[in-house]
């Protein structure tokens, strides 16, 4: 009997002291993932907080007590500041280039991902690498050539200033994000497809699209979030007061002898209001998008 005990003991056989302590030491480690996961959460979160609890102070109450909770509710924040700012045609004209901006990039993006995916030719590894190293360029160092050459194309101060080199600089990440989930795609569904008389602009628009969702829903909130709330290009290339985005209808709150905290931060939360709504309609598809490719194989 002793025996026994002693080759189950061994062997670490259910029953034993050795599984016993694993479990132990599993459960004790996912307990303190899973607190380390909340703490980062609530790291993550709080500068939300902050801005929502600022933006219904005033001045004197954000510059005395910056982290406290508003001793009075000042709603009138979010009237003047929407006023002020302009912010109705400001979210009018973000809406326009930002969705034109998602649409061409989403296109153009699973497009070129459907060929380099599915298709085998001559140098597809070196136009695929060239896509990569489409990421590494630094966007801001290539304001003053766009500025000129917009200039001389004659189209500065028009949307397509915003749109055209948004979608140029989102396009290398798409078709990475893309291709790599169109590739986890069995071809046996392609040759079926071809089989039935299908060509393949079909197969890209009845297929390829609806199947790679959530890698094209990935692009499009990553897409978003930089369009959104994009300054820099926006400064440089837009000088009509009609034709100004969100961001550019927040500067007006602050000059050169001071900032106005209690309207800038209401400003600021109606507009993170439609990043918050765009991220919870997606979350799901996004989610299946980001770890897609983790599974290949």
């Amino acid at each position: 009997m002793q025996n026994s005990m002693t080759l189950r003991s061994k062997r670490g056989l259910p029953g034993t002291g050795r599984n016993e302590g694993k479990s132990f030491l599993s459960k004790g480690g996912e307990y303190l993932v899973n607190l380390l996961m909340v703490g980062y959460a609530l790291v993550t979160l709080y500068p939300l907080y902050w801005l929502f609890i600022s933006a219904f102070k005033t001045n004197q109450e954000f510059y005395d007590h910056p982290f406290a909770l508003p001793q009075a509710i000042k709603f009138d924040n979010f009237i003047r500041a929407w006023e002020l700012s302009g912010m109705g045609r400001a979210t009018i004209n973000s809406i326009i280039v930002t969705v034109s901006a998602i649409v061409l990039t989403l296109f153009l993006g699973a497009l070129t991902a459907f060929v380099l995916s599915r298709f085998t030719f001559r140098f597809r590894g070196a136009v695929s690498g060239l896509f990569v190293v489409g990421m590494l360029i630094p966007i801001h160092s290539t304001l003053v050539p766009l500025f000129i050459m917009m200039k001389n194309v004659g189209i500065l101060n028009t949307y397509w200033a915003l749109i055209l080199p948004y979608t140029c600089f989102e396009l290398p990440i798409a078709i990475f994000v893309v291709s790599a989930y169109m590739s986890t795609i069995p071809k046996e569904i392609e040759e079926a497809a071809i089989m039935d008389g299908v060509g393949y602009w079909g197969i890209f628009t009845r297929m390829m699209l609806p199947l790679a969702l959530p890698a094209l829903s990935t692009v499009a909130i990553l897409g978003f979030l930089r369009y959104w709330n994009d300054f820099a290009f926006a400064l440089v290339f837009i000088n009509k007061q009609s034709l100004k985005t969100i961001p550019l209808g927040l500067s007006i709150f602050s000059d050169g002898f001071g900032t106005d905290y209690a309207l800038t931060m209401a400003a600021m939360a109606l507009s993170v209001l439609p990043t918050i709504v765009v991220y919870l309609i997606f979350q799901e598809q996004i989610m299946k998008g980001v770890v897609a490719g983790a599974v290949k194989g």
